[in-house]
């Protein structure tokens, strides 16, 4: 019987997971498809996976710390982060995995050393790369507009600003911004022309900032922009997407991704 599998995320709608997955279930003749779910109540998750036919999914925002706590049984790794992007069923128990971290670390490999990172929001995603970051002994600095998972970032050795304190630290010129990389973690430029930061910090970070990345992909956020502008080396999410999916697939399927396999996914994504 065909085995099925989906995203789950609100919105949904751009989503190019199915692209990538079926390429990838097509060159290995693996009898799967794979779809979207829209899903607007994250605490809903377990129940609607394990009440449908899927083997497993994908979770995007805002659903991944939901996700995690919904959980039957989490990767060590993933528990760290306190956010999942990946079930599998396994004999009627969740299993969560995150393979946004390893994703991310994959995607900025090619901007070579980064010692310090400027990382905007601090939801499932940015706890992803803030953990992974960490453990390869980068320095992490968090700028999120509200105080939400302070404690989580500190806890692990980033530094923490909400915008109104970081603000304040610019104006009395205590904040020195010194970033190798920054990344927007944020869902701002997805669906609306929103900065993940109030210009008046986003523009000087940046202005002495060798990279920038933004997770959405398959567009020129506005922070992108900023970036492109300044001459800044840049990319978007889709290296990001496409690792973290090689990695959820090889959970799916139980197989090792082939450069073959990681060159047809690729190609999906741009279907």
């Amino acid at each position: 019987m065909s085995k099925q599998y989906t995203i789950y995320g609100n919105p949904v709608v751009h989503s190019k997971s199915p692209q990538m997955h079926n390429a990838g279930f097509k060159l290995l003749n693996i009898d799967a498809s794979y779809s979207k779910t829209l899903l607007e109540d994250g605490s809903k998750i377990k129940e609607e996976f394990l009440s449908t036919n899927i083997s497993g999914a994908n979770i995007t925002v805002p659903h991944k710390e939901a996700a995690f706590a919904n959980a039957d049984i989490v990767d060590e790794f993933a528990s760290k982060i306190g956010a999942v992007n990946t079930f599998i069923n396994e004999n009627g128990k969740v299993k969560a995995y995150n393979t946004d971290a390893p994703g991310f670390y994959k995607a900025i490999e090619e901007f070579g050393e980064v010692k310090n990172v400027l990382l905007l929001g601090a939801g499932g995603t940015a706890k992803a790369i803030a953990v992974i970051l960490r453990s390869k002994d980068i320095k992490v600095t968090i700028l999120n507009r509200s105080q939400n998972s302070r404690d989580f970032f500190t806890n692990i050795g980033c530094r923490f600003y909400d915008h109104d304190s970081l603000r304040l630290f610019f104006s009395g010129g205590g904040v020195d911004f010194d970033y190798d990389l920054i990344v927007n973690s944020t869902s701002a430029g997805l669906k609306d022309d929103n900065y993940p930061a109030p210009l008046e910090l986003l523009r000087p970070a940046l202005r002495n900032a060798s990279f920038a990345i933004d997770c959405i992909y398959g567009k020129i956020t506005p922070f992108l922009q900023i970036a492109k502008d300044l001459n800044i080396r840049y990319k978007d999410g889709e290296d990001m997407l496409l690792y973290q999916g090689v990695l959820a697939f090889e959970l799916f399927t139980s197989t090792k991704a082939t450069p073959q396999l990681i060159k047809t996914m690729r190609d999906g994504l741009k279907s």
